[in-house]
């Protein structure tokens, strides 16, 4: 939907005439605009008006350099500085979204490389997700993040619903204090599923033809360490990364499924070997 609202401040030297406009329903999503003009304007108005969020994270794609990012707070813009002008195309930004209005990413695209009476084909944009409040010291994680063990049902629901469920073991572990949040390396004997390419097929001559490589954050609260033992890794997918929910020793999960199984209380048929 272009629309016009004649109570938002632009920044200097843009013609409010010439701002697009556009008010978004999902509480995730993918913006990209092609071709663009002076400026974009992105209401963020979910329909789940339910839950209440307010923090908003956004990671610029690396196509953004040279465009500037602000965040409109009251009527007011206020300039995102990205430390690497999103040419990685991985850093997460957040900022806090309080107050009665709906939060709002404004886009200023930068003067592209071409010239007059020409038009070159140039896409800029950026991935946004509506996030709940959260007690952990971590603002880029995801609400679900947590150290707490998942009991039965929990576990149960996740091998369901998760963004991705693999079978493996624990290879490393990498902490990282600024994002608050640690980087577990894994080695995957089996993917049940996953919702994109987070788990590659290694492809090296000294590995197994059946082995899988991949990462998942979690809380850097949550102390985890490298460990013997086969693991099921489920959790949820954000901006690219994989985020730890259950995690249990696998034939700890056998023991809860046959027991669920048997009861009729699973919510899905789990693949079993």
């Amino acid at each position: 939907h272009v629309l016009y609202d004649e109570d938002v401040g632009f920044p200097a030297g843009v013609d409010r005439r010439v701002v697009l406009q556009v008010r978004l329903r999902c509480t995730e999503g993918l913006v990209s605009w092609v071709y663009p003009g002076q400026a974009l304007r992105v209401a963020l108005e979910p329909n789940l008006s339910s839950i209440r969020y307010n923090r908003v994270c956004i990671q610029p794609s690396p196509s953004l350099s040279g465009a500037s990012v602000f965040i409109e707070r009251a009527g007011e813009l206020e300039l995102l500085e990205t430390e690497d002008g999103g040419r990685t195309g991985r850093q997460v930004f957040c900022f806090r979204a309080d107050g009665p209005h709906s939060p709002v990413i404004y886009l200023q695209a930068g003067t592209g490389p071409q010239s007059p009476g020409t038009w070159i084909r140039r896409t800029v944009g950026f991935r946004y997700e509506l996030l709940p409040s959260t007690d952990t010291l971590c603002p880029f994680c995801p609400p679900t993040a947590s150290c707490r063990p998942c009991n039965d049902t929990e576990l149960l629901m996740a091998v369901c619903s998760s963004d991705f469920v693999v079978r493996g073991y624990i290879k490393n572990v990498f902490h990282d204090s600024r994002r608050q949040s640690s980087l577990v390396e894994v080695l995957t004997t089996k993917v049940y599923w996953q919702r994109s390419g987070m788990f590659e097929q290694q492809m090296r001559p000294h590995m197994s033809p059946q082995s899988w490589h991949g990462h998942i954050r979690t809380l850097l609260q949550c102390h985890v360490k490298p460990g013997d033992g086969q693991f099921l890794f489920t959790g949820s997918e954000h901006f690219g990364e994989a985020w730890l929910g259950c995690a249990p020793r696998y034939k700890d999960f056998l023991s809860v499924y046959h027991k669920a199984r048997m009861g009729r209380r699973t919510s899905c048929d789990f693949p079993l070997d």
